[in-house]
């Protein structure tokens, strides 16, 4: 071989040469230095994914499920494997049978002189491309089949539904559970087909079996069998796609009267799509055979023709053939036609979504009693819930907060609760949660080892509220002091806390503050994970990106770490195959702070049943990302409330429990998952006292509902009876939300704790119909979806019209001009609607937000029955202004105080933000000194509020205290020297 020398040429006679540039090899020692970094790259790498794994399998540890870690995960490997290596083994083999096949010399010709080149360099290669290209597509297919293992469990583990769809005659499971695992099947088949075919072809035209500008033949026979095959294969899975697409014609979304959502066949789909899919299957099932026969033939005559006749089949059968029948058959008469499909349509939907028992009955929007037979029962239909859960979490807040480093969510939760009396009391209810961006100092101890928990259940009265325009709470304070008795008050897992903590080990944690005390306390649950293991400690320190972790002296023994903390994060994790509903909420169960948590099975390979799209349906005025539902799948159009789970808020235990004991999704799941859900049986009287009919799924419903209420084709088809779900009157381009309340339908003989909504004709603002569901868990009757349908030329006010009305009166806008004075706001509370006596009651509290309090309180009440109005002070007097009452008749759940009757309040004093009652008024001048003194201690306490100086307010409410006790004290000494004065006498 010859060698070629570059030299610089002479600049001049004798003159001196370029300097000579020498590149040395790498020294060993440099050698070694890269080989090290290398290693350690490798090490940290393989170490990041270690530390996921192991951090995950630990963390499932913790909550006593690894079941489903295992299960899952063995899934995900065995189809990563199974498919990862069917796809390299099939392109690989059909690469190394593409090479065998070559032509044992190649055309002499410009294309394969070219060619030449690319054979030559590749040669010594050989193996490693084909063993790098075939471990890339094993890779690219394994990890895409590894995403299928839902559809792999259900379809191995499915349960029959018991139901049959109307058109084939089969099983929904088949639908549910068989059908998607044939596509995937039938889509891997396609892409190894697709993917062996170019690979294929790219080697019979490297190495000559096929020629684009070779003379003579353009492949040789063996390359010519080869791709015939691999393309009737191709053919042939074309022949089961169309066979599968006749079953798919039950599931296939489209347009129809004014919906994207309809589901299912129709008449063009029955009588054209359905007979030219079989049509089609045959047709390609003979030409895939043309294919293979090529084997033999050595030629592509009869398969070409074979598949240009399936193109043109599709074209005229599958394509023109179907949309002359829609044009002259069924738009012609389209109801006539129609009509049975609709009603498969109505039949399927209304099962699928549980409203099929739905009680509709006619309701005429007008009454016929006397005013006094409306005022008393108004006092016996509903407690009507003056506390808004939307509007008073700044009360709460300002009022129970205690410390900057506590919160509340911005909507609080409806629940109830059994009163000193013996009553059931509709409560609005919220937890003090932990929020680290209310620390003074924030540092990485502070965030992660002294602030980990919040403090306590506060709640307040749904149907009362102080004098003050305040929440009546049962439970509140810090420690928690009311009605609800002893309970572990810690919250180490609630909505809002988000990030990490590490409790248990040497650094103490805050507990609260008594006083000017802190009290401190250390974790004594088992939840977590250890960090004990310094192996441990380094997973975390990945996972968490905080090295600190891996030598903190804030970590020794007894050191655990709680991550993954609000309730729906736990329960997604381990029931991965639930939907999640977007509202847990607390409850105080045996002792103990409970998120109680509903959850879904969904499918949307339900026959004949129209899709909806949970994202949308379920977002009203009161969603919020928080409150967002987690859907395993967006559109749905099959759903139960199947499981109902619970999240200890100290210890974070998760316990799924059984609740639609007949939902195929959820047996199938079950058996996919053993021992993860218990029974039904196991739910205590207590627990079950708290569990309440879903907002979510209520909401999905209630979408249906206002297509799906009727039962006849033929109604369904002209939309004349068509439903709306009215925009909140208070938040413009919202839904109304529905709304928990305790009330009794007309065919109720007593009230039952239930969640409402109202229904607008299409179009119009006048009310179309009222809904309410039984949400009380313990009673028979729960599920219950009852409507009340107003007449169809009905003027009954909806929502949005009462709102207008109450805007435009001018007595209630002098009114609101006064409340508002200053740099007060007005704020409207939930309209809630109420049957009664055949008319309908709409009830509104009117908030205040003043200047310097920053929190609305209650300040006015708007009533509307028919035509009147009436905008005072309490529900109970606007009750008797509508009905034309005279007196005091009391609501329930409603105590009218005379005007200037002022709450008492432990110590003397009144609740923060509110006033001290005015004592009596006395003329020695030891009171009077110590009432101006109280009188101060007030106003200083208001400004403390104001800036929210805790400390300083404090102090304010203990001097308040002290001036008052000093003015008891001298009055009641005042008070015996007279009476010791009058018995001398």
């Amino acid at each position: 071989m010859r060698t070629l020398a570059f030299q610089m040429p002479d600049r001049g006679s004798g003159g001196p040469t370029g300097p000579r540039i020498s590149v040395g090899r790498p020294s060993r020692r440099a050698k070694t230095l890269l080989m090290t970094a290398g290693v350690l790259a490798v090490l940290a790498m393989l170490f990041v994914m270690f530390a996921g794994f192991w951090t995950d399998w630990l963390w499932y540890r913790s909550v006593q499920y690894t079941n489903v870690f295992t299960t899952t995960l063995w899934t995900k490997i065995g189809m990563f494997a199974v498919f990862g290596l069917l796809m390299a083994g099939a392109v690989g083999v059909n690469i190394w049978l593409a090479h065998r096949l070559r032509p044992p010399l190649s055309a002499m010709s410009l294309e394969q002189q070219s060619l030449d080149r690319y054979r030559m360099g590749i040669a010594p290669y050989k193996k490693w491309v084909l063993l790098g290209v075939t471990a890339l597509v094993g890779l690219i297919a394994g990890a895409s089949a590894a995403g299928q293992w839902r559809t792999w469990l259900l379809w191995v583990n499915g349960v029959p539904f018991g139901t049959a769809d109307p058109q084939f005659g089969k099983d929904v499971s088949f639908y549910a559970f068989d059908l998607p695992w044939y596509r995937f099947l039938l889509s891997f088949g396609f892409a190894a087909v697709v993917l062996s075919l170019l690979a294929a072809a790219l080697v019979h035209y490297l190495y000559g079996g096929l020629r684009l500008t070779t003379p003579g033949a353009r492949a040789t026979s063996q390359a010519t069998g080869h791709l015939s095959v691999l393309l009737g294969l191709f053919v042939a899975l074309k022949a089961v796609a169309y066979w599968l697409d006749r079953y798919g014609l039950a599931v296939k979304s489209g347009d129809f009267k004014a919906t994207d959502n309809w589901t299912g066949l129709r008449y063009v789909d029955a009588n054209a799509y359905l007979p030219a899919k079989t049509i089609l299957f045959f047709i390609a099932a003979i030409c895939a055979v043309l294919f293979f026969a090529t084997l033999w033939r050595r030629t592509w005559q009869l398969p070409v023709i074979g598949f240009g006749l399936m193109v043109l089949s599709a074209i005229l059968i599958g394509g023109l053939y179907p949309a002359i029948v829609q044009k002259f058959q069924v738009q012609p008469n389209e109801q006539a036609k129609e009509t049975p499909y609709i009603k498969k349509n109505i039949d399927a939907t209304r099962d699928a979504y549980d409203i099929a028992d739905s009680e509709v009955s006619d309701y005429e929007g007008q009454s016929e009693a006397s005013n006094e037979e409306l005022r008393e029962a108004a006092n016996t239909t509903a407690s009507i819930r003056l506390l808004d859960p939307n509007v008073v979490s700044p009360s709460f807040q300002q009022l129970q907060q205690v410390r900057s480093y506590y919160q509340f969510p911005a909507t609080l939760d409806v629940d109830r609760y059994t009163t000193e009396d013996g009553a059931e009391q509709d409560t609005v209810i919220g937890l003090r949660e932990i929020n680290i961006n209310g620390i003074t100092e924030r540092n990485w101890i502070n965030d992660h080892f002294k602030y980990t928990h919040g403090f306590g259940i506060v709640a307040g009265k749904g149907t009362e509220v102080a004098s003050t325009g305040a929440p009546e709470f049962i439970e509140k304070n810090l420690p928690p002091t009311g009605e609800l008795g002893e309970y572990e008050p810690r919250v180490y897992y609630g909505e809002k806390t988000t990030q990490y903590s590490i409790v248990g080990g040497p650094q103490k944690e805050l507990d609260y503050i008594s006083g000017s005390e802190e009290k401190t306390y250390s974790y004594k649950g088992d939840s977590g994970v250890s960090l004990e293991s310094p192996v441990n400690r380094a997973a975390y320190a990945v996972a968490f990106g905080e090295p600190q972790i891996m030598y903190s002296g804030a970590i020794g023994d007894g050191s655990r770490v709680l991550y993954n903390r609000t309730p729906k994060e736990r329960v997604e994790a381990v029931a991965p195959w639930l939907t999640i509903d977007g509202d847990p909420y607390p409850a105080e169960v045996d002792g103990r702070i409970q998120w109680l948590v509903d959850a879904y099975t969904t499918t949307n390979q339900y026959p004949y049943s129209s899709r909806t799209t949970l994202g949308e349906t379920t977002a009203d005025a009161l969603t919020d990302g928080q409150r967002s539902v987690i859907a395993q799948q967006n559109r749905v159009n099959y759903i139960r409330n199947s499981v109902k789970a619970t999240v200890d808020a100290y210890t974070g235990d998760v316990k799924l429990y059984q609740w639609d004991t007949n939902d195929p999704i959820l047996k199938t799941w079950m058996k996919a998952f053993p021992d993860t859900v218990e029974p039904r049986g196991e739910i205590g009287d207590e627990l079950m006292a708290h569990f309440r009919y879903p907002q979510d799924l209520f909401k999905v419903q209630r979408e249906l509902l206002t297509r799906y209420h009727v039962t006849s084709a033929s109604q369904f088809y002209s939309g004349s009876e068509r439903w709306q779900v009215p925009d909140d009157p208070t938040h413009k381009g919202n839904a109304v939300p529905p709304y928990y309340l305790s009330m009794k339908m007309p065919d109720q003989e007593e009230q039952t704790f239930s969640l409402t909504t109202t229904f607008n004709p299409s179009g119009r603002e006048t009310l179309g119909a009222f809904m309410a569901v039984n949400a009380d868990a313990r009673s028979e009757d729960y599920g219950t979806i009852r409507i009340l349908k107003l007449p169809s030329n009905t003027t009954v006010s909806g929502p949005q019209q009462v709102q207008s009305r109450f805007n435009s009166d001018t007595d209630i806008a002098n009114e609101i001009n006064i409340l508002q004075r200053g740099d007060s706001e007005i704020e409207y509370g939930n309209l809630l609607t109420v049957p009664l006596e055949g008319g309908l009651l709409y009830v509104e509290p009117v908030y205040v937000r003043g200047a310097g309090t920053n929190y609305p309180l209650l300040r006015k009440v708007l009533v509307t029955y028919g035509e009147e109005t009436a905008f005072e002070d309490t529900l109970g007097e606007a009750l008797n202004v509508v009905f034309g009452v005279d007196g005091t008749e009391g609501t329930p759940g409603e105590e009218e105080q005379p005007p200037g009757d002022e709450e008492e309040q432990p110590g003397g004093e009144e609740q923060p933000g509110g006033t001290p009652a005015d004592p009596p008024a006395s003329e020695d001048p030891t009171v009077q000194e110590a009432l101006q003194d109280a009188q101060e201690a007030f106003e200083t306490g208001q400004e403390a509020l104001a800036e929210q100086d805790w400390e300083a307010y404090g102090q304010a409410q203990q001097d308040l205290e002290d001036a008052l006790q000093r003015a008891a004290e001298a009055e009641q000494s005042a008070d015996g020297g007279a009476e010791e004065g009058r018995r001398e006498e």
